[in-house]
């Protein structure tokens, strides 16, 4: 099969994965597995106060690193997975979002690690995940734990350099955190072996199903050693993940720190019905209010028009979705999170992979789809016991189906009609009028002329691809740089 573009890499590929014999197959004949994810045995919390991490049985440089790094006691879900993940469980987590799972997985999987050494190409651990940023923030989260123990933490996602993800995995990787279409990229190319992947994690499982990747973390799991641990995070264990979970996972135990439904106390929920005319300026005034502001939309061409009209009365808004390059999303993220842009924009693609604190308001421009899609999209505030308002704008056209989706997620929202300027639009979200005065666009760094290098994974002599035809190298010497041409 030929290599697939950079920017394609993160799309599902929707073909069955191969059997391999002694992988996958057997383990179906085993009785757990006829269960399904509320038969497994689920474990809660002791009363009383929380085991430190030292008592959880962390070794000495990670809980040092912990405390350095102002960590002073575990979140509920860490509490509860880590010692059954520590002496090797197979593990199911769900907790909300922002409740502390990437440590959960993150500090078994490095505990587990510590001692030993990668191999070039052949990492020891795994951390699927659905989205580039989420990936990139689960690296930044677990590399100064890495670090302590002297392991290597290393990211594979589309939209970045292949050759540079080549170079990494050669070096040694213990804990790799990827992405399922670039790491199936990377595994057609030869260039990553997973058959030493001891321990795997599944970040947000529901949502690689949710977007069609199933097919390709199924023949990843398959090119794992069978009998390795396997850690699964999510905020719901439904549908398909209970599948993934019966057919890979050896009799997991289930921790469970909150129910699948939008029950955060922190957390206010409000209906905001407006008609179609006054709905753009109700968007505008909110948007202007203080604080962090996350709006939601569904599609790719509203979060552009919509940022722009934002930004030409004055507020400044960024753009998300997955039709940007990675390092505009990058960017972009960065300014969110630092504050520089305090509203961002963005696509349910990006729901899962924005992770910031301080969001103090989440608004549905456009109500979500089903009721996954509201829990998720909510979930980016009152994380780690902070609290945050929630509003879906409803026109009139709306109403009932609305109503009916925020009860299925477990939701009774309070519900208000507001027009813009309202007092009672002001006491919930804060709104004000904007500046009018227009915010300069974002500039686009222009990028360096692109070298002349060989086509994914630098193999000059990889017959599979579009770029290893005859002529690729004609114009070069040896070291596979450009060949001078004389001029006459």
């Amino acid at each position: 099969m030929p290599p697939m573009s950079q920017g394609r890499s993160e799309r599902p590929q929707f073909r069955k994965p191969r059997k391999r014999q002694g992988q996958g197959n057997n383990r179906r004949t085993q009785p757990v597995l006829e269960t399904t994810v509320p038969d497994h045995v689920e474990s809660t919390l002791p009363e009383g106060p929380l085991p430190s991490f030292a008592e959880l049985g962390l070794p000495e440089e990670l809980v040092r690193a912990l405390d350095q790094a102002g960590i002073a006691e575990p979140f509920p879900i860490q509490a509860a997975t880590l010692p059954d993940a520590l002496a090797g469980r197979d593990v199911l987590g769900r907790g909300q979002t922002g409740s502390g799972k990437t440590l959960a997985f993150g500090l078994a999987l490095l505990s587990r690690l510590a001692g030993g050494r990668a191999k070039p190409l052949k990492p020891r651990a795994l951390v699927l995940v659905p989205t580039r940023e989420l990936a990139m923030q689960v690296e930044e989260a677990l590399s100064p734990f890495a670090r302590a123990l002297g392991l290597w933490c290393r990211t594979v996602v589309g939209g970045t350099s292949f050759p540079r993800q080549i170079d990494a995995l050669r070096r040694g990787v213990d804990l790799l955190i990827a992405t399922p279409g670039r790491l199936s990229d990377h595994v057609r190319q030869g260039t990553a072996d997973l058959s030493e992947v001891m321990f795997a994690a599944l970040d947000e499982a529901d949502q690689m199903a949710d977007m069609g990747f199933m097919p390709q973390v199924r023949a990843i799991l398959d090119l794992t050693p069978e009998h390795g641990q396997r850690l699964l995070f999510s905020a719901t264990l439904d549908g398909d993940v209970d599948k993934l979970v019966r057919q890979y996972l050896h009799d997991p135990v289930v921790h469970s720190v909150a129910p699948p439904t939008g029950s955060v106390t922190t957390m206010e929920h409000h209906l905001l019905f407006v008609s179609a005319e006054d709905k753009q300026s109700v968007v505008t005034e909110v948007a202007a209010r203080e604080g962090r502001t996350i709006m939601f939309v569904r599609t790719k061409h509203h979060v552009d028009r919509l940022a722009k009209k934002l930004r030409a009365v004055g507020v400044p808004a960024g753009a998300l979705h997955g039709g940007k390059a990675q390092s505009a999303r990058t960017r972009v993220l960065g300014q969110f999170r630092e504050g520089t842009t305090p509203v961002l924009i963005a696509t349910d693609v990006a729901a899962r992979g924005i992770h910031v604190d301080d969001v103090s308001l989440v608004v549905h421009v456009d109500p979500p789809a089903d009721p996954k899609d509201y829990l998720h999209r909510a979930g980016r505030t009152a994380r780690a016991g902070q609290s945050g308002t929630v509003v879906t704008l409803v026109t009139h056209d709306q109403r009932r189906a609305v109503q009916g989706l925020t009860a299925r997620a477990g939701i009774r929202p309070a519900s208000t009609k507001v027009r813009p300027g309202d007092e009672d639009l002001v006491r919930i979200t804060g709104a004000r009028t904007p500046s009018g005065v227009p915010v300069a666009e974002p500039e686009i760094p222009t990028r360096a002329p692109r070298r002349n290098t060989p086509r994914r994974g630098g193999n000059p002599h990889f017959r599979g691809g579009r770029g290893d035809r005859d002529h690729s190298t004609r114009d070069r010497d040896r070291t596979g740089r450009p060949r001078r041409v004389a001029q006459h």
